[in-house]
């Protein structure tokens, strides 16, 4: 339990000097989030007449404290939880804490684990844990050094405690709004002690989300909804191949719509502006477009598995061997196995949107993205600007999941916006989202293992896929290695002494690809925790002893599996046709352990009866966040093994909308348990991991059930309810 987190995830003090300070976007809400997000054009960060100690910290002379935000809020609860860390080791006063979200500066808000100013990754917590806690920490020494100072007594004879600095001697406290002024003079002090954790005061509590009330109420303004004056409203069709342009548009019809301004006809899409959404819905509806479709039109599905299939066969660049991998696959009985999961969508609640206003020297942006200041280089360019010409204002996101890791969505906004005069609100439809996404990568994954003694002792793992960083952060692309395409599969926790990992550099042709909610982990967790349930059975072993036997020198993870096979009655009887499964993963730097309990009909259909999650994730800042980001992470990871898939044929997505591209329903949603584990440990992160646990749990329930294999995604039913093997 007391194992330490993976090095690379720590932030030095230098860094946090010389870049970790970096950034921030300005959405002031506190426990009034309305001031912040709902204006169209959003406060900005000064600091004048406040104690501005950091990057991180504003306090008034009125002792309002306001914290800047390096993250975005997109329903995981980042707001309340970074409020909670600067709050903490600055001893605020909570009611009087309100936030903005920080501007476009990717010296000053940099995420520390990807170096640009980025949302993503389960990092939020992991990245920030530590600056965000120096600077609270030492913005109050300043504080107290400035008191201190004022009443001519020793610094370390003072305390704080809610937004004030008290001296018990004489009994006398000033605020930090009275300290403000003073605090500014004060040189920030180096190596600031932290707050040992039994001090913690609001880190460790389960805190009402300060974003809950506005989105209750409907006051929370999205990107979707953000409204400047005069604007238009716009929305686009583009090729339904891959890469195929604009051929000829007969607009005739389309002009005659009532409410119908313009149409804006570009290279690769056709968007029409009107008065309001409807008539430029109704306006692209009239459009007759003739695409010229390209040489991707002859693309479909088979031919993509058909080449990746032949990729994963060939040599791959080796990520991690230990021990020798050829005496190991002879030391034993040997198995292998190929899993195999699809293209994946986001489908996020809040469609692709992005609100623009272009004039011949600036642009202004309002939208929700994971990547500000990308989207404002970006921009930059489309525009023809200079970047410190374009402003961008940041809204909260109706869903991210690594879509608005990209920052297409506003650059189509801007080229649009290019040829409109005034601002222009740019919405794509639900099929239009879907049909043009940039999807999780198609995977293939092959392994080979031995047995011997009811133990693995050779491991032979190879990952054929799209290396989605080599595109997005080309720096960290080294060797032909894709780090989070060989996530989760080169640490796998089990004590075995022969491994060998290889990936394979696999693009699919003219697909896009990137982020997915869990990506790397969500395939190599699903292929690895499916293999080892078959092993188990092959060793004569339940699933859950078998995986004991290979966690000697790993006590968390020993620990989680324990609590979840106790807590889901692991081995205790079930009725005919209804299994458990089990999937222990590590996973963004956090350990966790899940049991799904699910039936099978003979007709093939699933019926999730009930899913428990044990997590270690380190100091849980916010634990009821944590619970809540396990849940949805479970529900989003048991839709994708129930249902979903992107297929191509004739170079076009053949999903549209969700009746073929379907979501878990609410009756549908199984019980869910998850409990969190107290640990002393550095955070790790929670976001992804309920998503990369879903599906090898539910398969693996499925295999305990029927006898039924699984190893391609999403779930054959025709196949469960044949009986056959896969």
């Amino acid at each position: 339990m007391r194992s330490a987190m993976n090095a690379h995830n720590s932030v030095s003090r230098r860094t946090l000097l010389t870049g970790g300070l970096a950034t921030g976007f300005l959405l002031a809400f506190h426990l009034p989030l309305r001031a912040a997000v709902n204006e169209p054009v959003q406060p900005k960060d000064t600091t004048d007449g406040k104690f501005a100690p950091n990057a991180f910290i504003r306090i008034d002379p009125e002792g309002a404290t306001t914290l800047v935000m390096p993250q975005v809020e997109m329903g995981q609860g980042i707001y309340t939880a970074i409020s909670m860390i600067l709050a903490e080791e600055l001893d605020a006063d909570w009611s009087k804490v309100q936030l903005l979200h920080a501007p476009a500066n990717e010296k000053l808000y940099g995420n520390p684990i990807f170096i640009i100013q980025a949302t993503g990754g389960s990092t939020s917590v992991r990245a920030f844990w530590k600056p965000l806690r120096e600077a609270g920490a030492s913005a109050r020494a300043m504080l107290v050094q400035a008191a201190a100072a004022q009443w001519n007594v020793d610094p370390a004879s003072c305390t704080t405690s809610k937004g004030e600095v008290t001296h018990k001697a004489s009994g006398r406290t000033l605020s930090y709004g009275a300290l403000a002024a003073a605090a500014s003079g004060q040189t920030p002090p180096k190596d600031v002690p932290l707050k040992d954790p039994k001090d913690f005061v609001y880190i460790g509590q389960p805190f009402k989300r300060l974003d809950t009330p506005e989105k209750v109420n409907g006051k929370a303004v999205y990107g979707i909804d953000a409204i400047v004056p005069n604007m238009k409203f716009a929305t686009l069709a583009q090729c339904p191949v891959f890469g195929g342009k604009v051929g000829k548009v007969d607009d005739r019809a389309a002009k005659k719509i009532p409410g119908v301004r313009k149409i804006v006809v570009l290279d690769d899409l056709v968007a029409v502006v009107g008065d309001h959404m409807w008539a430029a819905k109704k306006g692209l509806d009239a459009l007759d477009i003739t695409w010229n479709e390209g040489p991707n039109a002859k693309l479909n599905s088979k031919a993509i598995w058909d080449d990746l299939r032949a990729a994963s066969a060939k040599d791959g660049v080796v990520a991690r061997s230990t021990g020798d991998i050829a005496k190991g696959l002879a030391s034993g009985e040997k198995l292998e196995a190929s899993f195999e999961l699809p293209f994946l969508a986001h489908a996020t609640m809040e469609p692709l949107n992005a609100t623009v206003h272009c004039t011949p020297d600036s642009c202004e942006i309002w939208t929700g993205t994971q990547i500000m200041a990308r989207v404002q280089s970006e921009a930059a360019k489309a525009a023809g600007l200079p970047v410190e010409k374009v402003t961008v204002n940041q809204h909260l996101l109706g869903g991210g999941f690594g879509r608005k890791l990209e920052p297409d969505m506003v650059v189509a906004a801007v080229r649009i916006a290019k040829e409109v005069d005034g601002p222009v609100k740019v919405v794509w439809t639900r099929e239009e989202d879907i049909q043009h996404d940039v999807y999780r990568p198609v995977y293939r994954d092959t392994i080979a293992a031995t047995l011997s003694a009811g133990k693995i002792v050779g491991w032979k793992y190879k990952i054929a896929g799209a290396a989605i960083i080599a595109r997005w952060l080309p720096p960290a692309f080294q060797k032909g290695i894709d780090i989070d395409a060989i996530d989760s599969a080169t640490d796998v926790p089990y004590d075995i002494p022969n491994v060998h990992v290889e990936y394979v550099r696999a693009e699919p042709p003219a697909i896009p690809t990137g982020f997915w909610r869990g990506v790397g982990p969500n395939n190599n967790v699903f292929a690895v925790e499916c293999f080892i349930d078959e092993l188990a059975r092959k060793a004569g072993k339940d699933p859950v002893e078998f995986r004991r036997g290979m966690l000697a020198n790993q006590p968390r993870f020993l620990s989680v599996l324990n609590l979840a096979a106790e807590k889901a009655n692991w081995g205790q009887p079930l009725p005919a046709r209804v299994g458990r499964g089990v999937c222990l993963q590590p996973s963004f730097g956090s350990f966790i352990a899940t049991v799904v309990e699910a039936e099978v009909d003979e007709q093939g259909e699933i019926n999730l009866r009930r899913a428990t999650s044990v997590v270690d994730t380190g100091i849980a800042v916010n634990p009821d966040t944590i619970v809540a980001q396990v849940e949805g992470g479970l529900i989003f990871g048991l839709t994708a093994a129930l249902y979903g898939e992107i297929t191509i044929e004739k170079g076009r997505v053949q999903q549209s909308n969700f009746n073929d591209y379907r979501m878990l329903r609410i009756h549908q949603t199984p019980k869910i348990e998850v409990h969190v584990v107290k640990s002393g440990e550095a955070p790790g992160g929670i976001g992804e991991t309920g998503t990369t646990a879903g599906p090898p749990a539910l398969r693996n329930a499925i295999y305990a059930a029927t006898g039924v294999a699984l190893r391609r995604l999403p779930i054959d039913r025709k196949l469960l309810a044949a009986g056959k093997k896969a």
